[in-house]
């Protein structure tokens, strides 16, 4: 089975979080990563969505998501050319001699320090759902005592866009 990224857009309106959610559970998708905000339109908010499955189920779950009255727009963007970035922050467990070492290795993934405790360290970085987990990977030895990633957020190169019906209107704009 293959992941797919889904962009969805939607009306910025309350509860339309919980009916895609609710669509996915009700007919037993699993959703893999889901990440929503706003966009550059206070009115439209995108969610970038990854499941898991294969073009049949991922057809399916399309049509669904197109019954929704609040969705805009779906497009799946995973055979297409697109960056996609993940966060992570992560707090390790970290005695005085081995900070150093820990920083060291941390560098390497361009992660930064956070918060600095007693005991722990907190880093922040953002790359691939692949430097993510190498960073995850590396930083387990030494005790990870916390950990959140947001999922993935993916957006198309070039001059390609998940938009509404093309361009931005902006406010002000004649549409």
């Amino acid at each position: 089975m293959e992941k797919h990224t889904l962009s969805v857009l939607v009306e910025n309106n309350p509860g339309v979080l919980t009916r895609v959610a609710g669509l996915f559970a009700r007919r037993g998708f699993n959703i893999d990563s889901l990440a929503v905000g706003r966009t550059d339109r206070s009115d439209v908010s995108r969610m970038t969505i990854v499941v898991e499955g294969d073009k049949a189920l991922i057809e399916q779950v399309t049509k669904q998501l197109h019954k929704l009255i609040d969705v805009i727009k779906i497009s799946n963007i995973t055979e297409d050319e697109y960056v996609d970035r993940e966060l992570v922050m992560v707090k390790v467990s970290a005695e005085p001699s081995q900070r150093v070492e820990i920083i060291n290795i941390a560098g390497i993934f361009r992660a930064r320090v956070v918060d600095l405790g007693r005991k722990t360290l907190t880093f922040e970085c953002t790359g691939t759902e692949g430097k993510i987990t190498a960073l995850e990977e590396s930083l387990r030895p030494y005790g990870i005592k916390e950990l959140v990633r947001t999922g993935k957020i993916a957006m198309l190169r070039g001059s390609k866009a998940v938009s509404v019906g093309g361009a931005w209107p902006r406010e002000g704009d004649d549409e």
